[in-house]
C-alpha cells in the first residue's frame, strides 16, 4: 500500500514533458553568440586596421562590407541546399569553417586578403540563421516559437554587449590579429559541442516521449522529408507570393539599420567624440544591452503570452513587427546631434526597437513556409537582410567620407526603414502557411 503514491509520483515524472528543446535553443544561441564576435571583431579592429593598412572611410567600408556579399549572395542557395541536406549536415560544416575562416583574417597581411578572408567567412557563415529557423520549426510548439527565436536572435545583440568589449581588451592588450584568433578559437570549440550535441527530435536519443508529443501536437514541422534531398517549394513559386516580398523587403529595412551600427558604430564614437578604441566599446555595449533586453522580453517572451492568452497571432506578432520598426525611426534624432550621450538614447532606442521587432521576423519562415521550403524562405529573406548588410557599411563609408559627418548616413537609414514599414504592412498579408505547390 505505501508503494502505490510513489509508483503514481513516478508515473507523474516520466510523463512530465523534458526541457531538452530549451537545451538546443540555447546551442543555437550560443552559436549565433560566437558568430557576431566573428563580425563586430572587423568594427572594434577597424581604427587599427585603417592605421596599419592606411584606409580611408570608403576602403574601411568596403572592407566592412566584403563579409556580407558573400554571405548574402549565397543566402538562397544555401537556403535550398539546407532543405535538401537538413540542418546538422550543414551547420557542422558550417562550424568548422567559422574557426577555419577567422583563422586566416588573423594571418592577413594585406587589404586584399583581407577582404578575401572575410569574403570566405560570409560563405562558411551563410546557413546560421535559416538553420537556425528551420532547427526551431522542428523543435518547438507554436506557442513558444517566439521565445525561441529571440534566444538565438537576442544573441546577435547580446554579442555586443559582451563581445565588444572582450575583443577590444584583446586588440589593445595583444594586437588587432588576436582579436580574431580568439574567435576562431572559441568557433572550434561550438563546432565540437554542436557536432555532439545537436541532432533533429526524431532521431535525438536525449529527447523523452512526453517531450516528443509536445513538440509534435504544439504544431512544429514534420520531419518527414527532411535529409531526403526532395527539398521543398521552388523558389519561383515562393517569389510568386506577395507574403514572400513583404517579409524579405521588410526584414532588409531592417538590416540596413542593423548593420549600420554593428560595423560602424565604435567608429563613429571614435570620429564623433574622439574616443579612445576602450571607451568607445564601452559606450557601444549600451544600446546593445537595451536590444538584447527588448529582444528577449518584447519579441520573444511577450509574443508568446499575448498568444497563449489568446491575443489573434496576425495581430500579436504584425503590432510587435510594425511598432518595433516605428521605434527604429528614433535614427532621425541622432542626425540631429553632436553629443554623443544624446545620440546613444537615440540609438538606443531605434536598436531596443528593431531588435524587439526581429524573433518576429525569423520566426515568419517556419509559421508561413511550406512544407520542407523553411530553409529556402529563411534563405531569400536573410539575402534581402544582408545584401544589405552590404550595402550599408559602404553606403555610410562613402557619405561620412564626402560629407565627414554621420548626419546624412542616419537619415539614410531612417528613409530605408519607411520604406520597410510600409511592406510589412501592405505585402504580408496574414500569418499563415503558403499553400503548398500542385504536383
Amino acid at each position: 500500500m505505501s508503494t502505490l503514491p510513489q509508483q503514481s509520483g513516478a508515473a507523474t515524472a516520466a510523463q512530465r514533458p523534458g526541457r531538452l528543446r530549451w537545451g538546443i535553443g540555447v546551442l543555437l544561441g550560443v552559436g549565433v553568440l560566437i558568430n557576431y564576435f566573428d563580425r563586430v571583431n572587423l568594427s572594434i579592429a577597424g581604427p587599427a586596421l585603417s592605421a596599419q593598412f592606411h584606409l580611408g572611410p570608403a576602403e574601411l567600408g568596403l572592407l566592412f562590407g566584403a563579409f556580407f556579399w558573400t554571405y548574402a549572395l549565397l543566402q538562397v542557395p544555401g537556403g535550398i541546399l539546407l532543405d535538401r541536406l537538413g540542418v546538422k549536415t550543414i551547420s557542422r560544416w558550417s562550424a568548422f569553417l567559422w574557426s577555419v575562416s577567422s583563422a586566416a583574417i588573423a594571418c592577413s597581411t594585406s587589404l586584399s586578403q583581407l577582404i578575401g578572408a572575410r569574403a570566405l567567412l560570409g560563405v562558411a557563415e551563410t546557413p546560421v540563421f535559416p538553420a537556425n529557423a528551420k532547427a526551431t520549426s522542428y523543435w518547438f510548439p507554436r506557442r513558444e516559437r517566439s521565445l525561441a527565436t529571440a534566444l538565438f536572435d537576442g544573441a546577435a545583440k547580446f554579442s555586443n554587449v559582451i563581445g565588444v568589449p572582450l575583443v577590444a581588451f584583446f586588440i589593445t592588450r595583444f594586437g588587432w590579429r588576436w582579436g580574431f584568433g580568439l574567435t576562431a578559437i572559441l568557433s572550434f570549440l561550438y563546432f565540437c559541442a554542436f557536432y555532439w550535441i545537436y541532432r533533429n527530435p526524431r532521431e535525438h536519443p536525449w529527447l523523452g516521449d512526453a517531450e516528443r508529443a509536445l513538440i509534435r501536437e504544439g504544431g512544429a514541422h514534420a520531419e518527414d522529408l527532411a535529409d531526403s534531398g526532395r527539398g521543398g517549394a521552388p523558389v519561383g513559386y515562393l517569389l510568386g507570393h506577395a507574403k514572400v516580398w513583404g517579409l524579405t523587403l521588410g526584414f532588409a529595412a531592417y538590416g540596413y539599420v542593423f548593420y549600420l551600427f554593428l560595423t560602424w558604430l565604435p567608429a563613429y564614437l571614435v570620429k564623433t567624440a574622439h574616443m579612445s578604441i576602450l571607451s568607445s566599446a564601452a559606450y557601444t555595449t549600451i544600446p546593445w544591452a537595451v536590444a538584447t533586453v527588448t529582444d528577449l522580453a518584447v519579441g520573444g517572451w511577450l509574443v508568446d503570452y499575448l498568444i497563449r492568452r489568446g491575443g489573434h497571432e496576425t495581430t500579436v506578432r504584425k503590432t510587435i513587427l510594425v511598432g518595433g520598426m516605428l521605434l527604429g525611426l528614433a535614427v532621425f534624432g541622432a542626425a540631429f546631434t553632436t553629443n554623443p550621450n544624446v545620440a546613444i538614447v537615440w540609438i538606443s532606442i531605434a536598436l531596443g526597437g528593431l531588435a524587439a521587432s526581429a524573433p518576429v521576423g525569423w520566426s515568419l519562415p517556419g509559421l508561413v513556409a511550406p512544407k520542407e521550403s523553411v530553409g529556402t524562405v529563411g534563405g531569400i529573406m536573410n539575402f534581402g537582410n544582408n545584401l544589405m548588410g552590404g550595402v550599408a557599411p559602404a553606403v555610410t563609408g562613402f557619405i561620412v567620407g564626402a560629407t565627414n559627418s554621420f548626419a546624412n548616413a542616419f537619415l539614410a537609414a531612417g528613409g530605408v526603414l519607411l520604406v520597410g514599414i510600409l511592406c510589412y504592412l501592405f505585402l504580408l498579408g496574414r500569418i499563415e502557411p503558403i499553400p503548398e505547390p500542385s504536383a
